[in-house]
C-alpha cells in the first residue's frame, strides 16, 4: 500500500508539536510554512535581506529531524542580549539566511536542508517571497504587519496578505498546491488563528486548492484563546473564521482538547498572550463539519498548555487509515 500524504499548514510553534510525531509514522509529509512573521529576529533578517522569515521554518526543520539533541541545541542557540548585532538571534536563523543568500531563495535554502538534516518529508515556505499581514478590524481599522496586530484593541474581522516587496499577488511556492491537491489529508494548526494559519490559506492558489481537494480537511483547534486575536472564541468561532476566509465550508474534521488546564496553572508571564481556555459549542461545531473529535489532547509543561502531539497524531492516523480502506 502507498503511505498515506498528509500536508501539515501552519507556524509558530504549534505545528513542530504534530510534525515531531507524526515523522515516526509511515505517512509521506509535507509541511507548508508561514512567512508573514515581520517580529523579532525573522523580522530584522527578513528586512535587511528582504527574505522569507526563517524562523517558523527553523522548527519546522528541528521538528521534522531526527538530528542529535546536542545538533539541536546549537542549531537553536539565541544569541544573548549583550551580543550585539547578533542579540536575540538564533544560530540556525543566521544558517538559513545565509544559506539563501548563497542559493538564491529561502526556497531552495530550505530543499538543501532538509537533506543535510535527513528529513524524509517535504518542507516548503507557503510563498518564495516574503509577505505581509493585513488585519482588518470590526470597526474597519486596518493594522499592517504580524506583530502589530494584537496591539489593537479590537475583534479582527479577516485578514490578508500581500507581497512585502513588489505589488504582485501572492502566489505559492512551487509545489505547494500540487502537495495539498495529492494529499490524503490536510492538517490545518494548531497555531494562532489569525497569524500562523490563514496567512497561508489567504494566498489565493492556496486557498483555491484546499476548496478543490478531495482530501479530508482537519483542524486541531487550540487549546487556549489568545489574546488580541480569539479572545471569548468557542472552538465552533474558530472553524467559522477559517470557513469563512476559504470562502466555503471546508473544514471536514476538527479536533478538540476536553481536558481542564488547572485554575491558576499558567504562567502569566511567560505565556502572557494566552488568556483562557477555549470553550466549547458542540452544537454549532456539528451545523459545519462531518465529525468532531474530543479527547485529552492536553500536554502541560513548563507552566504552559501545549497538545500533545502522541494523542493528536494517533487520532490523525485513525482518520487517515479509516479513509483509505
Amino acid at each position: 500500500m502507498k503511505k498515506p500524504k498528509i500536508t501539515v499548514i501552519g507556524g509558530g510553534t504549534g505545528i513542530p508539536v504534530i510534525l515531531n510525531s507524526l515523522r515516526l509514522e509511515d505517512v509521506d509529509i509535507t509541511a507548508v510554512v508561514t512567512v508573514a512573521d515581520d517580529g523579532g529576529s525573522s523580522g530584522e533578517i527578513r528586512s535587511a535581506m528582504q527574505l522569507t522569515p526563517p524562523g517558523d521554518l527553523r522548527n519546522v526543520l528541528v521538528a521534522m529531524s531526527d538530528m542529535p539533541k546536542f545538533y539541536e541545541k546549537v542549531f537553536q542557540y539565541r544569541f544573548k542580549e549583550q551580543d550585539g548585532a547578533l542579540a536575540g538571534h538564533p544560530l540556525g536563523n543566521l544558517i538559513i539566511a545565509g544559506i539563501s543568500e548563497m542559493q538564491g531563495s529561502t526556497y531552495h535554502a530550505i530543499q538543501l536542508l532538509t537533506k543535510f538534516f535527513h528529513i524524509t518529508g517535504k518542507i516548503y515556505p507557503s510563498s518564495e517571497q516574503p509577505l505581509t499581514l493585513h488585519a482588518v478590524f470590526q470597526d474597519g481599522h486596518e493594522v499592517v504587519g504580524e506583530s502589530q496586530i494584537a496591539d489593537y484593541k479590537g475583534m479582527i474581522d479577516h485578514v490578508y496578505v500581500t507581497n512585502t516587496y513588489n505589488d504582485e499577488v501572492p502566489k505559492a511556492s512551487r509545489k505547494v498546491v500540487e502537495a495539498i491537491m495529492q494529499s490524503d489529508m490536510i492538517v490545518l494548526g494548531p497555531g494562532s488563528l489569525f497569524t500562523s494559519i490563514l496567512p497561508n490559506l489567504v494566498i489565493p492558489e492556496i486557498r483555491q486548492a484546499l476548496v478543490d481537494t478531495a482530501a479530508e480537511v482537519a483542524y486541531v483547534c487550540n487549546i487556549m484563546t489568545q489574546y488580541g486575536e480569539t479572545e471569548r472564541f468557542t472552538d465552533a468561532d474558530h472553524v467559522a473564521v477559517l470557513n469563512r476566509h476559504l470562502g466555503k465550508d471546508v473544514i471536514d474534521t476538527v479536533l478538540v482538547n476536553v481536558e481542564k488546564v488547572p485554575q491558576d496553572y499558567m504562567n502569566s508571564n511567560k505565556f502572557d498572550e494566552y488568556l483562557i481556555q477555549v470553550e466549547h459549542d458542540f452544537q454549532g461545531l456539528s451545523q459545519t463539519v462531518k465529525r468532531v473529535i474530543s479527547s485529552n489532547f492536553l500536554r502541560l509543561e513548563n507552566g504552559g498548555a501545549f497538545h500533545d502531539g502522541e494523542s493528536v497524531v494517533e487520532e490523525l492516523m485513525n482518520l487517515v487509515r479509516m479513509r483509505k480502506r
